[in-house]
């Protein structure tokens, strides 16, 4: 897939995208190569003709929230380069073909303003509201122009799969693609699949196979959690969380922030398998990892001893009976946790993370399911000098449980 080629391949269920369609709705699981596929074909089509393209989603914050990387790598994938021109914001071909990047949700009158567009191209597409969709489809007007929907579903009461999949518009092709239609699936998400298909079936529906989740009452984070595209704004400090994987159990660091009054997690690294030479490397995807404290599960003192000889620092995380739940309902007590819309991990956890449910009534119960907690383990363990600042530990009433008090920030 890194190699130039003069012959480029496509799947067989994306040579729809060489076909006349108004609607061309590709949607599923990781890992099916959507986005790479998209991104080829238009580069192929922007050079047969002049083509005016929106790169659009739900928020774009700056050119890094949008698919201008991923165009930009497959030119130079492709060998696309003489007939390319890549600038900071846009792109263009020798044939005349404009690719442009908007967001819909703070753009609105940009949008509707944009005249000519040939195709439209909605990445991350779950994330479309209602409302966008009613500003963007009828500003794409030209004759015989065409929107190209890719998404990994959520709910199947979201606005882009109801119009899409569940009440189908005329002249549409929709495809379901999961892993299995990419003859390039690496071996790295190969192994997140395996495993999440080992330990929950379901969730490995929902992630890998594309198929809608509901959010059940059971939730832990039901209500609290939004995902958006945003800017990490200047702060005077970060904190940084760790949890350690054992056996097929991912390795995890996410960083976050406090802003009025929310949480905001921005940066995640997650691998499965990492050996402890690697750990190191794996730090290094989130940014000043090295220059903030990271608060790490305390179980592994080798592991944390190595990191800190590495040049990270680093220290186990405070415990006590009953911090997990403890943490939890600290985390809670935030009006909102926005999560970045990059952070794919933090994103599903936030989905699958739940209370134990009475398998007779179906009603959750006070106890909760140690799966699907690896990067909440790491944003507990992060938020401990925020705890023991924030509120005095004190001994529970008649037992010997240790307990921050709780308070809204």
């Amino acid at each position: 897939m890194g190699q130039r080629s003069s012959t480029i391949h496509f799947p067989p269920k994306f040579r729809g995208l060489f076909e006349s369609w108004r609607y061309k709705i590709f949607y599923g699981g990781r890992g099916s190569a959507k986005s790479w596929c998209c991104a080829r074909a238009l580069l192929l089509l922007g050079l047969k003709k002049r083509l005016r393209v929106l790169c659009a989603r739900e928020t774009q914050v700056s050119i890094a929230d949008s698919v201008h990387k991923l165009l930009s790598e497959q030119i130079s994938t492709m060998g696309l380069e003489p007939w390319y021109t890549v600038q900071k914001t846009a792109i263009f071909s020798t044939t005349g073909t404009e690719f442009m990047f908007k967001g819909i949700k703070h753009n609105a009158q940009s949008i509707k303003s944009t005249e000519g567009i040939d195709i439209a191209w909605l990445e991350e597409a779950q994330l479309v509201s209602e409302e966008s969709w009613n500003i963007l489809v009828p500003t794409v007007r030209k004759e015989n122009s065409e929107i190209w929907v890719t998404f990994n579903p959520n709910e199947e009461t979201d606005p882009t799969y109801q119009r899409f999949v569940v009440r189908t518009p005329p002249n549409s092709l929709v495809m379901q693609v999961n892993w299995q239609d990419n003859p390039y699936f690496p071996q790295v998400l190969r192994d997140e699949m395996e495993y999440l298909r080992a330990v929950d079936y379901d969730a490995y529906l929902h992630i890998w196979e594309g198929q809608t989740r509901r959010i059940s009452d059971a939730v832990i984070f039901k209500g609290k959690v939004s995902v958006q595209s945003f800017e990490t704004p200047p702060m005077d400090v970060f904190y940084l969380g760790a949890d350690w994987g054992f056996a097929k159990d991912p390795t995890v660091l996410i960083r976050f922030f406090i802003h009025e009054g929310k949480l905001w997690i921005d940066h995640e690294a997650y691998g499965i398998g990492v050996d402890l030479d690697d750990t190191p490397a794996l730090f290094d995807k989130v940014p000043e990892s090295r220059k903030w404290t990271i608060e790490a599960d305390s179980a592994r003192p080798e592991t944390i001893s190595h990191l800190r000889r590495k040049g990270f620092k680093i220290r186990g995380a405070a415990k006590w009976a009953g911090s997990v739940e403890d943490g939890i309902a600290f985390l809670r007590s935030f009006p909102e946790i926005v999560i970045h819309e990059r952070c794919k991990h933090m994103i599903d956890e936030a989905k699958l993370y739940k209370y134990k449910v009475d398998p007779l009534t179906g009603e959750p119960l006070p106890a909760i399911e140690d799966r699907h907690n690896h990067c909440w383990d790491a944003v507990r363990y992060g938020c401990g000098p925020i705890m023991k600042h924030t509120a005095k530990v004190k001994l529970r009433s008649g037992g010997k449980r240790l307990a921050p008090a709780v308070g809204r920030f």
